[in-house]
């Protein structure tokens, strides 16, 4: 039963404090509730009681309330009682939203969960479409504690349209620790994404600042409330560029109740072998290219014989025949029908037998499955599949093609031409699949010679955030893992740092296997200040020049500086004057630059973090090589020798790149030190 809207008390702050109060002991009973559940007269065996423990635990985990984060932070008043044409609101009713569902003792809701749809029109209710909702209240916190509250009045054409303080103050808000959720904040165009279905997969382009990783992650959360059941079955997955990046957003998806999502790199998901070795950028390339695939599945294939011998099985005093024109007949029937190697090497001895069964018949015999099975099991039968159909290990068959050059070239012939074979070929080829350096590259090819022999197995929803770095191959290891479910891919092609980033999102799709996927847009800056984002955009026409600039769309500028730095300790005073500002500080450079400014900061007896360490009141200053800066966010930056980002790269585009990620990361204010000259592209 939800609040009257006309409540006679006079003081409305104390009012929703009051209901806040209530709705945190709600949320405790309903935790206490579970933690109370006996489970010994419903546990059939120790399993299912396994099983439930689990079950009961990971409830009471989503069930906690966290005393720094608002348990509601916004409320909406409806209009009218439902009917066909109205919402479902009933005539003065109010509804809080939040980040999880809260009910009290008799089972009515005190807080709805931003997901439910009667909460979508604190997201999309505008003036021109009010969705039947008189009233819009955002609630402000300071800590846990609710200090202030702001009325947007959606149905009183008299009230003129106003950009929301709280939700400006939400936006701008100094962060320390990792990344946090933003239901509180999300816009419009944001919520489309987020609510769109589980069947579709949708790719996301956004700039610095738009907030399409929130976006990928509360569209897991929005589709685990409406696909539960689903989902709990099939799985769900994040994928990120690091493990830095993974610490940094992992509590976004607890925050919102969410503990069952799994969170990796491409890497984790290749980790068939240890990697121990790195590519050329030219090998890498190649190696990362899609037509790999072919050369695989040529070498993959290869190693099926065509028949020469018949196959004999003796059973008793009988003597069963199966000519070698009739095996070529079955091998070639497995071929054409496009299954996985190992599949077919499967059904290889259960064809034998069936021949074998037939023959049996036409004598007058009649034989039953337990036949079939043991005749598949003789030993002139797995002889043969041994020699026609033999097994392969997907580590030595990549071996086999790194390491020996005719290997290589026959199965490569029109596919890659000599340069490109020597680019690929080790210079020192192994003995084993133990002692090979093998490259992160290298792996990726072994998952893909593992899936052509047997099926990888699939997922039920995948996110694959800063997707713009995957090559083909790597884009083509994570569409298996979604063969039969959908995708999130989030990425911004002006942030592409590799030598084979993302050339187009549709030509990414195709390789993710998902080549119907919507393409959608984010333009509006959140996170990052005009200022920056205005000076950040001049590299764009140099590095992505179809893209369209981040246009910021907060009320405060931001702090921003260009300076000279004479050495290390110009570059260490930025950062002590930074400090002074509450939030959290990193300092970004290149990577070749790091060991001396952390000595420079050590000396200056000033501690810091290394990416993904969870920053502190105590200590909020991160040191941050360029190459780990993707997907980071800081509310104050030091931004150390632009130029020498740019010459850390193999070639000017991709330090550009680089440079235009790091010049992005700061949410409040960005100081560029430098003393050699700034790139020419940063000119006015």
């Amino acid at each position: 039963m939800s609040t009257p809207a006309h409540d006679p008390l006079d003081d409305p702050l104390a009012r929703e404090r009051a209901h806040l109060a209530a709705s945190r002991a709600a949320l405790r009973a309903m935790r206490e509730d579970v933690e109370a559940l006996d489970i010994r007269d419903v546990a059939a065996n120790w399993v299912n009681a396994q099983v439930l423990t689990r079950q009961i635990d990971e409830r009471i985990k989503a069930l906690a309330d966290l005393s720094d984060t608002p348990l509601f932070f916004g409320r909406l008043d409806y209009l009218h009682a439902p009917g066909a044409e109205q919402a479902e609101g009933a005539e003065g009713e109010r509804f809080y939203i939040g980040r999880r569902h809260v009910h009290d003792a008799d089972g009515d809701p005190m807080v709805i969960d931003w997901r439910a749809p009667v909460s979508q029109p604190f997201y999309r209710a505008s003036k021109k479409d009010p969705m039947d909702v008189g009233l819009r209240r955002r609630f402000g916190y300071t800590g846990g504690d609710l200090t202030a509250y702001e009325d947007e009045h959606l149905s009183d054409p008299a009230e003129a349209a106003a950009t929301s303080k709280l939700l400006q103050r939400e936006i701008e808000r100094p962060r320390v620790g990792p990344m946090r959720d933003i239901v509180a904040t999300i816009q419009p165009e944001q919520d489309e994404i987020v609510r769109s279905g589980l069947s579709g997969t949708v790719c996301v382009q956004g700039g610095p600042g738009t907030g399409k990783t929130a976006v990928g992650l509360h569209r897991v959360a929005y589709l685990l409330y409406a696909h539960r059941e689903r989902l709990a079955r099939t799985g769900t997955l994040v994928i990120g560029p690091n493990r830095s990046f993974l610490n940094y957003i992992e509590q976004v998806l607890p925050a919102l109740g969410e503990l069952t999502v799994r969170q990796a790199t491409v890497d984790d998901l290749v980790a068939h072998v240890e990697v121990r070795g790195t590519d050329e950028a030219a090998a890498a390339l190649v190696k990362g290219d899609a037509r790999m695939a072919e050369v695989l599945r040529r070498a993959l294939y290869a190693h099926v014989t065509p028949p020469t011998e018949p196959v004999v099985v003796v059973r008793g005093s009988r003597r069963w025949r199966i000519p070698a024109y009739e095996l070529e007949e079955i091998v070639g029937e497995l071929l054409a029908r496009d299954i996985r190697y190992g599949a077919a090497r499967e059904a290889l001895p259960q064809r034998i037998a069936h021949a074998v069964l037939v023959r049996m018949e036409q004598a007058g015999e009649a034989p039953d499955d337990r036949v079939q099975d043991a005749v598949a099991r003789n030993s002139a039968v797995k002889a043969a599949v041994k020699e026609i159909w033999p097994a392969v290990d997907p580590a030595k068959l990549v071996l086999r093609l790194l390491s020996d050059a005719e290997f290589l070239a026959e199965h490569a012939a029109g596919i890659l031409d000599e340069d490109e074979r020597k680019t690929i070929l080790w210079a020192r080829p192994a003995r084993s699949v133990k002692s090979a350096k093998w490259s992160a590259a290298d792996a990726v090819l072994i998952d893909e010679a593992a899936d052509l022999i047997q099926r990888t197995h699939s997922l039920g929803h995948v996110v694959l955030d800063e997707a713009q770095d995957l090559s083909p191959m790597q884009y083509r290891a994570v569409g298996r893992r979604c063969t039969t479910g959908s995708a999130t891919v989030l990425g911004d092609l002006a942030q592409g740092t590799t030598p084979w980033a993302t050339r187009s999102w549709a030509e990414a799709l195709a390789h993710l296997g998902k080549p119907e996927g919507a393409v959608e847009e984010l333009t509006a800056g959140f996170r990052v200040p005009t200022d920056v984002i205005t000076y950040a955009s001049r590299l764009l026409p140099h590095i992505a020049p179809g893209l369209t600039p981040v246009a910021s769309v907060r009320e405060n500028p931001g702090f921003f500086e260009v300076r000279t730095a004479t050495g290390a300790a110009d570059v260490v005073d930025a950062c002590v004057r930074l400090l002074r500002n509450e939030g959290s500080t990193g300092l970004i450079a290149a990577d070749a630059r790091i060991p001396a400014l952390a000595e420079a900061l050590t000396a200056a007896g000033i501690s810091y973090l290394a990416p993904g360490e969870e920053t502190t009141r105590e200590t909020r200053l991160t040191l941050v090589p360029a190459s780990l800066a993707k997907g980071l966010e800081y509310d104050y930056v030091v931004l150390d020798e632009p130029q020498a980002v740019v010459d850390g790269e193999p070639d000017e585009r991709t330090g550009l790149r680089r440079l235009y990620v790091t010049l992005t990361r700061a949410v409040s204010g960005l100081i560029v030190a430098h003393a050699a000259p700034l790139p020419p592209q940063l000119a006015e």
